[in-house]
């Protein structure tokens, strides 16, 4: 038991780094962590994740708010239906899910499978977004604001991150770019803001819901804030543009592990 905590804080500290050196995409790796090492079952990882994602954002984002490097406009208008969506999702929609949700020939679905089916699901997304470098520099000075658009996207990405506990960074950086014709640094300290609002208040939702360990949170989040202060000084050396696709093919990887884990294994 030991030695696979000890793992399970190593990965804590692992999603500080990539949160801080690529700016998104270190959360993803939250719940397969808490789930597969620490031994969570997974509506409680989902839990936990929110909570561990927010404090760990909220950290990032501090530091890009002190830079002038957060669009609070654009942060408000895309978190407000993100807000309703995931706080919804966790207090109302989790735990009316039945268990099992479904059977296909014979064989049940639990709950936490098709939790971990999705997450699978949306870490492949994230490896396609990862993968695909843009092949010119941002240039948004012609694009026109799309706030309908953020706004739709902002409940979808609340419903996901409600779902599965993940931030949903790779999900909403694009739609700042491209749809709030936002610069991309600014989008990467926006998103941190929104990603540590909206998981903080989904969390809320848990509590009422579900027994909460909170030495246990509070211990892991700290190895992931130490992660964040350790990835600020790696970034000046190795630049995150070079190492998001080598994650991209980690996280399309990680993605068929936890498909064939939980359906043939």
């Amino acid at each position: 038991m030991f030695i696979m905590d000890f793992i399970g804080l190593a990965g804590a500290l692992l999603i500080g780094i990539i949160l801080a050196v690529i700016g998104s995409g270190g959360s993803i790796l939250t719940l397969p962590i808490l789930v597969y090492i620490m031994g969570i079952e997974p509506v409680h990882g989902t839990a936990y994740s929110l909570f561990i994602v927010g404090i760990t954002a909220v950290t990032g984002s501090i530091e890009y708010a002190r830079k002038k490097l957060i669009d609070f406009r654009a942060a408000l208008i895309f978190a407000l239906p993100a807000l309703i969506a995931v706080y919804s999702t966790r207090l109302y929609i989790v735990p009316a899910l039945p268990d099992p949700l479904f059977s296909i020939a014979g064989t049940q679905i639990g709950k936490g499978t098709g939790i971990m089916l999705l997450f699978a699901a949306l870490m492949f997304a994230a490896s396609v977004s990862m993968i695909r470098q843009p092949t010119t520099e941002e240039n948004t000075s012609d694009k026109s604001h799309h706030f309908l658009l953020i706004i739709l996207e902002g409940l979808v990405v609340g419903i996901l991150t409600g779902l599965v506990g993940a931030g949903g960074g790779f999900l909403i950086i694009p739609a700042l770019v491209l749809l709030g014709n936002i610069p991309m640094k600014k989008a990467v300290g926006t998103s941190l803001l929104i990603i540590s609002v909206k998981s903080l208040l989904g969390f809320t939702g848990d509590i009422q819901n579900l027994e909460i360990d909170w030495f246990f949170l509070i211990y892991f989040s700290a190895f992931t804030i130490s992660g964040i202060f350790a990835g600020s000084y790696i970034s000046r050396h190795i630049s995150g543009n070079r190492l998001k696709p080598v994650f991209g093919w980690f996280l399309l990887l990680m993605g068929f592990i936890i498909i064939s884990r939980e359906l043939f294994l």
